[in-house]
């Protein structure tokens, strides 16, 4: 694949080929297409990646913003029966130390997918799919991160370990006006439930306490962990057309096995409810088939999954780039692609017209010919 080879194995590249006119295309436009068979100059690739960047950083310092900011609710809660015992011990627990702290989760769920993502490269050689990687990787954390503080600031909710930190003195309940939770305290049946004005406890311990829905490191975790998912089974093609090693399917659910226990060691050290953790799961889950499908050109789809996706023109399913971008070689995949494709410039418009370069009548390991043609039913894709 050429990662290292800035030159066009065959023929120019779509950004320069002459356009029917005759004219050539300008290339000062970032949204115009570029050959993804060769790497770029550092002012091609941001010339392309610019606006990604600008969001990213806007929606960084906006995510910050919002997870520095004091919660926006006035949660009520219960304390004690007038008997003093508790009412809710869900959140009388102690408050102990993080087993996986945020950053950590956050670095982990960044770094292994990257390392993958570079390992693979190893056999798929190609710029332009560490690119669609990474920056797929950072749409996930980045909008998933995004996503979760506005939920918590917003809605929130109380930590297991909340009581503990509030460390609540019934004494100091009013009603006065101007008071945040003026008119709620001691109200409620038998008027047990009081807001944050009756807690003696550390202001920001308090605050992170009423923020407990969604997990961010769960949110993170799975938003990583589970991009990595889909990356490995397109580059393996563990769910494709041929029966693959037992191995493969142990390394495709590690990183699913990494997020169920960042986030399952949450609901250990009471950090989080079992509910936080699911929340943050299904986000993070969400952003991460989302990010895949922006950067490649289908997330389960076998045929096209592993190929990276052109900022400025349509994916050819007749020919694709990139069709040999796999880490497996096993069923025709990536070398039988690879030989397809050095000798692609020798064939053009061999795809559209079913005679092309294949191999027994396949490409890469699999049929090109159209829905419903011929008559068995086995030949419909």
């Amino acid at each position: 694949m050429g990662f290292f080879n800035r030159h066009p194995r065959g023929g120019p590249s779509p950004a320069t080929a002459p356009a029917a006119n005759g004219h050539q295309h300008s290339a000062s436009h970032h949204n115009e297409p570029y050959s993804m068979a060769t790497r770029p100059t550092f002012g091609q690739w941001l010339k392309h990646t610019w606006l990604d960047i600008l969001t990213m950083a806007a929606m960084g310092a906006v995510g910050l913003g919002v997870y520095m900011a004091r919660p926006a609710p006035t949660r009520s809660f219960a304390v004690t029966f007038t008997d003093g015992e508790v009412v809710y011990p869900q959140f009388a627990y102690p408050m102990r130390k993080e087993i996986i702290p945020i950053w950590l989760a956050a670095f982990l769920a960044s770094v292994i997918p990257i390392v993958v993502i570079l390992f693979m490269q190893i056999r798929v050689r190609s710029f332009w799919d560490v690119n669609n990687g990474v920056i797929g990787l950072l749409y996930s954390l980045i909008t998933a991160a995004v996503f979760q503080v506005f939920v918590k600031w917003l809605i929130g909710g109380l930590r297991p370990h909340f009581l503990t930190v509030c460390k609540p003195d019934l004494s100091l309940s009013s009603n006065d006006p101007g008071i945040v939770g003026a008119g709620y305290n001691a109200k409620g049946f038998k008027e047990i439930y009081y807001t944050r004005e009756v807690c003696t406890g550390d202001e920001k311990e308090i605050n992170d306490s009423l923020e407990s829905m969604p997990s961010g490191h769960t949110t993170a975790a799975f938003a990583g962990f589970v991009f990595l998912y889909l990356y490995l089974n397109a580059k393996l093609k563990v769910f494709s057309n041929y029966h693959p090693a037992m191995w493969k399917l142990i390394v495709l659910y590690a990183p699913i096995l990494g997020a169920c226990l960042i986030g399952g060691a949450l609901t250990i050290d009471e950090f989080h409810n079992w509910y936080d953790v699911l929340a943050g799961a299904l986000i993070g889950t969400a952003m991460a088939f989302s990010a895949y499908r922006m950067t490649y050109a289908a997330v389960w789809d076998w045929r096209w999954n592993h190929i990276p996706l052109n900022r400025g023109a349509p994916f050819a399913f007749g020919g694709p780039e990139l069709a040999n971008a796999t880490f497996t070689r096993r069923a025709g995949w990536g070398a039988a692609a690879a030989a397809m494709t050095d000798g692609a410039h020798h064939q053009k418009g061999a795809f559209d017209h079913g005679h092309g370069h294949t191999v027994n009548g396949n490409v890469a390991g699999f049929n090109h010919r159209p829905v419903a043609f011929g008559a068995r039913a086995d030949d419909i894709v």
